[in-house]
């Protein structure tokens, strides 16, 4: 796909429905939902099975991780078989080890170390699955509908996270952590069948050079690295909206400080709610043109509403702070198509796997930057932070945000 057709039917926006039309996007975004609602799920259960047998919170901590933590590790050596292999293999294939791993943990048959071992382990293959399923993206939705068909994985990794959170809840009073393994388990089995239903065979996007995976994965990553227009729209996707991640990491201690009556959840339920509206209403009813032109101003609100926090604002005023700074991560739907058309297709899907490993890594070190801040300072002094370094990230990063001219 050219930037040419890519760019096709630009000046108007696409609807939802035009995503919701293509069959193949279905299956994409749903199988997505179900794979969501597992890991979260499988991670909540690992946790509190952790915790049971070892009665270590440090250790149940390390459980909860364990599923995305590794995603940067293989990120930096795994990456290439997101292209040369068939996108659709690649997928179902992690669905399957994903399906191995939770029936291991399910039997009971490892000890607390192997369990986290075992998991860390098939973690790694992560960003290779996630970079496949989006890499198909612009293969399956082309023009505007691309960037719509963006917007809702990240509508529906919210939405899906939230349900995992509710259902695991649930299944671990009904039915214990085995049973709610066994529930995980069945999920991907069902991703998987989803896909290998519903998706075309495709190719792989590169041919093997000869070189094994890590090489060739340092090799693709140092070369997108070199090119100074992806460079650029890689550190403007991964910085600006991380740095806030440091604020919603101390949220409950800012809660705690405000009362018993204050709950950390209404701040970050208004975050995920802020986030999602912001891109449903930008994705839907800003034409692209004007999407790219406001991207810089939407990612300068991130930052400016988290200064408030400063003055140590109550629960309800800083919920509604919150909801307005997340609204500004719709400025990512004005880099998507500027990203799609500057990564060699070749190497799409280590591209973005790059991006998401990226992402991982930098809202990492912003949550763990805002958690040792907060040992010294005042949480709402630590927001406030936050929020001036996404404001300072934003402002140096302003020519890439910007649309060319």
């Amino acid at each position: 796909m050219t930037a040419t057709s890519t760019r096709a039917g630009a000046g108007r926006p696409a609807a939802y429905r035009d995503a919701f039309a293509v069959a193949e996007f279905r299956v994409l975004l749903g199988s997505f939902g179900v794979f969501m609602i597992g890991e979260t799920v499988k991670m909540l259960a690992l946790s509190v099975l952790v915790y049971e047998r070892t009665g270590s919170g440090l250790l149940a901590a390390l459980a909860y991780v364990t599923g995305f933590l590794p995603h940067a590790l293989g990120g930096l050596f795994m990456l290439a078989l997101a292209d040369r292999w068939p996108p659709r293999a690649v997928i179902v294939g992690y669905d399957l080890l994903r399906l191995a791993l939770v029936v291991v943990l399910a039997l009971g048959a490892l000890s607390p170390a192997g369990m986290l071992v075992l998991a860390a382990a098939v973690g790694l293959l992560a960003p290779v699955g996630s970079a496949a399923r989006t890499a198909l993206l612009p293969e399956v939705l082309p023009g505007d509908a691309y960037v719509l068909g963006r917007s809702l994985l990240t509508v529906a990794a919210g939405g899906t996270q939230v349900a995992g959170f509710a259902l695991g809840g649930l299944l671990l009073g009904w039915i214990g952590p085995y049973g709610a393994l066994w529930v995980a388990a069945a999920t991907c089995a069902v991703s998987a069948l989803l896909v290998r239903a519903g998706l075309a065979a495709r190719p792989p996007r590169a041919g093997r050079d000869g070189s094994g995976a890590v090489r060739e994965t340092w090799r693709v990553n140092r070369a997108l690295l070199a090119d100074r227009r992806i460079r650029g729209l890689l550190l403007a996707q991964w910085v600006p909206g991380s740095l806030l991640v440091g604020a919603e990491g101390v949220a409950v201690p800012y809660a705690a400080g405000l009362g018993p009556d204050a709950s950390a959840g209404v701040l970050l339920m208004a975050a995920a709610s802020g986030m999602l509206l912001g891109n449903l209403l930008v994705g839907r009813f800003v034409a692209p043109a004007r999407r790219e032109a406001w991207t810089p101003w939407l990612a300068l609100l991130l930052g400016v509403p988290m200064l408030a926090f400063a003055a140590r604002p109550g629960l309800w005023p800083a919920a509604a702070l919150f909801a307005v700074a997340t609204a500004g991560f719709a400025y990512q739907l004005g880099l998507a198509q500027r990203f799609l058309d500057a990564v060699p297709e070749a190497r799409r899907g280590q591209a973005f796997g790059l991006l998401s490993a990226g992402l991982m890594a930098a809202q990492g070190l912003a949550a763990a930057a805002g958690g040792a801040l907060s040992d010294v300072l005042l949480p709402g002094a630590v927001m406030a932070l936050a929020g001036g370094a996404s404001l300072a990230a934003t402002l140096a990063l302003w020519r890439v945000l910007s649309p060319p001219r």
